[in-house]
């Protein structure tokens, strides 16, 4: 995973007025923990940092009043209704460090016939990778896979570096058979014994 580089401006005041004019100088308030350091409270351009956190996990360098800070987003806020950024929590990292982050799961194939459904019980696999190297997903087959059959997290191959960071036996993906012959014959009982 690339790194991306961002200019942030340290804040100087807080508070809901603070952010509003932050935010109206088209600009992020955001907050960076992490290293048993004091928070840094920081501002960064809206657009640019929209961008680096399209890609799931981002590694951003943020460049504070001359400093290099690595940080990875760990909350981030958005408008319910227009989606804006509205305020984005970091954790300070740095290169050779563990973290814990949540990775996309993707899946390639397509079930064995007969028109079951495929239930993600997780979205994200939660995993613990080298700060720098954070994969930016994983990709789970289910090909072939029958009603009943199930993927649990030790059954995915994980990218070089990376170790699951939930129990191995959690479910992950499972197939259920279509219910949709159970929902006809329960309208067609109930057709009878209105008559």
């Amino acid at each position: 995973m690339a790194e991306v580089k961002l200019t942030a401006e340290v804040r100087t005041e807080f508070g809901k007025g603070a952010a509003r004019r932050v935010r109206r100088e088209d600009k992020v308030p955001g907050v960076i923990y992490g290293h048993g350091g004091e928070p840094k409270h920081v501002a960064i351009d809206s657009h640019a940092l929209m961008m680096a956190l399209k890609t799931p996990n981002a590694l951003l360098n943020l460049d504070i009043d001359g400093k290099s800070e690595l940080c990875i987003p760990k909350a981030v806020q958005r408008e319910a209704i227009r989606g804006f950024l509205v305020h984005v929590d970091y954790l300070a990292v740095k290169k050779g460090e563990k973290v814990t982050v949540e990775i996309p799961i993707h899946t390639e194939g397509d079930l064995a016939p007969g028109g079951n459904l495929l239930e993600h019980i997780l979205n994200t696999l939660p995993v613990e990778a080298e700060a720098t190297h954070i994969p930016e997903s994983v990709t789970v087959s289910i090909a072939g896979l029958d009603a009943g059959h199930s993927v649990l997290a030790k059954d995915i191959t994980l990218p070089a570096g990376s170790t699951l960071a939930v129990e191995e036996d959690t479910v992950v993906l499972q197939v259920v058979a279509a219910q949709a012959e159970a929902v006809e014959e329960s309208a067609e009982d109930a057709e009878g014994a209105e008559a």
